[in-house]
């Protein structure tokens, strides 16, 4: 499964399905599937529905960013990595980088093994610090630091392991452009357009921005949920998302 950035806006849109049914995730995916590049499938799809999710919705054309932030002993890791590889359509898988280095190489390994040599496979994202984690927060489960230091020191710890790229905030995004370099993935969860009309009253992303702002610090993909899930027009919320991001590369 190829990934390709820039042939068109689009590909850099990640959309998040976060239903806790695959029927209801289904009728909403097909509502803007011409629209996006791929669609997330998180814990909540997952534990319902499971590797159905990936099958029907990969189905609908864009690909799947498998986002169940595996962090466990590294052969429990290689082994859920190797299945997540498996099936069809993902081109997304991540893990935590706070499993440390051990357990990211065997993620390595796993994204690998189920490959036939010179086939493309899926890449592999580690997952740096939580984007509803401010830095009160991860004091509280003793990882110090800023925010900023320690989401490029895992960045830079994946890189080094073999990992493809990160998913971070976008405040972090720039520095880990010029840590890793350009072939290093980003990925930028809590995304969220200055003119959504959606305002979430559980809002739980503490580092947060704009497409703008994600795509000139240098994401590559930017993860979007409640801003087109939510919106009153969930095809005019992600086309303006696409069309945002084409005006900012």
């Amino acid at each position: 499964m190829t990934l390709s950035f820039d042939a068109h806006p689009r590909s850099s849109l990640i959309v998040a399905l976060d239903f806790d049914s695959l029927s209801t995730a289904l009728k909403f995916a097909r509502q803007i599937s011409d629209l996006v590049g791929m669609f997330k499938i998180g814990n909540q799809l997952f534990t319902a529905a499971g590797p159905a999710a990936v099958k029907e919705i990969s189905a609908l054309g864009p690909g799947i960013f498998l986002d169940l932030k595996f962090h466990d002993i590294p052969n429990t890791v290689a082994g859920a990595v190797l299945s997540s590889a498996a099936m069809t359509g993902v081109q997304l898988v991540n893990v935590h980088a706070l499993g440390g280095s051990a357990m990211l190489e065997a993620a390595v390994q796993g994204i690998s093994a189920g490959v036939p040599m010179g086939a493309d496979r899926p890449r592999l994202l580690a997952v740096t610090i939580l984007t509803s984690m401010d830095q009160k927060t991860m004091k509280e489960v003793g990882v110090s630091g800023t925010p900023k230091l320690r989401v490029v020191k895992l960045a830079q710890l994946a890189k080094k392991a073999g990992v493809d790229g990160v998913v971070a905030s976008v405040h972090e995004a720039r520095s880990i452009r010029k840590a890793c370099g350009r072939e290093f993935l980003i990925v930028t969860p809590g995304v969220r357009p200055a003119e959504s009309s959606v305002q979430s009253k559980s809002e739980d992303q503490a580092r947060k921005a704009t497409p703008t702002e994600a795509i000139r610090a240098g994401a590559d993909f930017l993860v979007v949920g409640r801003p087109i899930i939510a919106a009153p027009d969930p095809r005019a919320a992600a086309q303006a998302i696409v069309d945002e991001i084409a005006a900012a590369k």
